[in-house]
């Protein structure tokens, strides 16, 4: 017997006799680092508007993102090696020195260097949660309790948005940080509890070149989909470079994989239908779920002008909805199958982005809630179905590498949208302001304000429109530009977020489309593997 399928069998004995202390300090650690997701979500346009720099939003999340992204797969092949315990403690203090540093940030560019660090903590902490999951449980008790722990995420984040907003109106923006500390505590003192120590004898083979190569061809991607059409032009050799460079890396990583003897991404993977398809449904989900957290915020404090606690507010109903969807959807998938759930849930998210895309000026909050309410249905159908397949379909040996896998590919899926998405954002809401604003500066007298007002948004336009993040910001402006130019600053975004949700649209239709090639697959019985997926 391989050594890794050794620890399991191994840890599920002590897992028996421990379970209480690791099952709360499991709900602990998923619940802070929800809220870690939800708090900031809420509180990022306060953040933009104190700090500035509207441009660099999208860093906050992408930052996070990426270190994440990469470390997902390498937290998953050190689990299998080393064990649970020493892997989850170390990204559980990894990510509270994080949140400390981002609490003491002077600006936008501390802030996104160190949600760079603390997003190795929480690239470390996701998948093992799900790791130490699948040793406890199997089949049917499995998707049970993923579907429970779908539920937990979703209270957390029904909880982070009110939070977030309380601590962003009562305090500043960096209690969202600080909140995390205490919290943390508790999950480190029960799960070093619940978890055993395992000492490996031997040498530990690691994949250093894949890591290397992965870590280049996803950096490269981003900055150039962050960079091109704005700083950039698309056919600039600074953006074709990155490009190129992104290719000859993730070519690099592919021949790594496939010669080393313990790969982060085993390339063997991609022989199960299974495993291809349910990933690539994941990366695709994430694309439209992270952007939908991100930009609906953005709408409701900057063109319906409510605190950051209302905006929470509004996305709790999102939050609630789908926590219901995940418990009933670990349930229903037993039922119906994968396929046919894996297919409802993104229908239902299409057409939330559907109803997102229609949102306008006079757009009240109540609609907003709505129209988040039924992306919720379809984010919990998805959800917990993506893990509770890959799990029954591989063994115990190779649960730790297929289940960071899975989330290493819903990760880069979030990364990757939340530049794509951004991208759209910055583009369009520039191209917007300067085409909606020209008539008006023609019939305008030319002087000095005339000018000055010209300069501003061809040379600051994402300055102007975080103006609209920032309430003392607007009270400070000149009274002919706020009667002028603040409706077309506040039409300007709202078109440009339409872009945003439609174009998230497209990757989730994607992703329906993908779905019907997925076999026939079925949860049943607790003793037998999901059927295979049919050729």
């Amino acid at each position: 017997m391989a050594q890794s399928e050794t620890l399991v069998l191994d840890q599920s004995s002590v897992h028996v006799r421990h379970r209480g202390f690791l099952i709360a300090g499991l709900i602990i650690a998923m619940l802070f680092g929800a809220l870690d997701q939800t708090i900031v979500g809420t509180a990022m346009p306060r953040i933009v508007g104190e700090l500035g720099g509207l441009s660099l939003m999208t860093w906050l999340t992408t930052a996070y993102m990426l270190t994440s992204t990469t470390i997902v797969p390498i937290a998953g092949k050190l689990a299998d090696l080393l064990g649970r315990k020493v892997v989850y403690l170390t990204g559980l203090l990894i990510f509270m020195v994080g949140s400390a540093l981002c609490g003491m940030a002077n600006d936008m560019t501390q802030l996104i260097w160190f949600r760079g660090f603390q997003g190795i903590g929480g690239g470390i902490m996701m998948p093992m949660a799900m790791i130490i999951i699948g040793d406890l449980f199997t089949g049917k008790q499995r998707a049970k309790w993923q579907g429970v722990f779908g539920a937990i995420f979703g209270l957390s984040s029904v909880v982070g948005p009110q939070i977030g907003g309380w601590i962003v109106d009562a305090l500043n923006w960096r209690w969202v940080f600080y909140i995390n500390l205490p919290i943390a505590v508790v999950a480190v003192i029960l799960i070093a509890l619940g978890l055993p120590r395992h000492s490996r004898t031997g040498k530990v083979q690691f994949d250093f070149a894949g890591i290397v190569t992965m870590v280049v061809g996803v950096v490269s991607i981003l900055l150039a989909l962050t960079f091109g059409g704005k700083d950039y032009a698309w056919s600039s050799w600074q953006i074709l470079g990155l490009f190129a460079l992104a290719l000859v890396s993730l070519s690099a990583f592919v021949f790594a994989e496939s010669k080393a003897a313990e790969p982060i991404l085993p390339l063997r993977l991609f022989k199960s239908k299974a495993f291809t398809i349910i990933n690539g449904v994941g990366f695709l989900m994430a694309v439209g779920m992270f952007g939908s957290i991100m930009f609906v915020p953005l709408f409701l404090q900057g063109i319906i002008g409510v605190s950051p606690s209302a905006s929470g507010t509004a996305m709790t109903p999102m939050m609630i909805s789908m926590m219901l969807c995940s418990i009933v959807g670990g349930q229903l998938v037993m039922k119906i199958g994968v396929r046919l759930q894996l297919a409802m849930g993104m229908l239902i998210m299409a057409a939330g982005f559907v109803l997102l895309s229609t949102l306008g000026l006079d757009t009240s909050g109540v609609t907003v809630a709505i129209y988040m309410i039924v992306l919720g249905l379809g984010m919990g159908l998805v959800f917990p179905v993506l893990t509770i397949a890959l799990q029954e379909s591989f063994p115990k040996s190779e649960l730790g590498v297929v289940t960071s896998s899975s989330q290493f590919f819903r990760q880069i899926g979030g990364t990757f949208g939340m530049t794509i998405l951004g991208a759209v954002l910055n583009a369009k809401s520039s191209s917007l302001l300067t085409e909606k604003t020209a008539p008006l500066f023609s019939h305008m007298p030319a002087n000095p304000m005339t000018q000055q007002f010209k300069n501003m948004i061809h040379n600051n336009a994402q300055g102007l429109y975080s103006s609209l993040l920032n309430p003392d910001a607007l009270r400070k402006m000149p009274a002919v530009f706020a009667q002028q130019f603040v409706p077309i600053l506040k039409s300007s975004l709202v078109d440009s977020l339409h872009s945003v949700f439609l174009f998230g649209l497209v990757f989730v239709l994607l992703g329906t489309v993908l779905t019907l090639f997925l076999g026939k697959m079925r949860i049943s019985d607790p003793r037998k593997k999901v059927e295979p997926a049919q050729a």
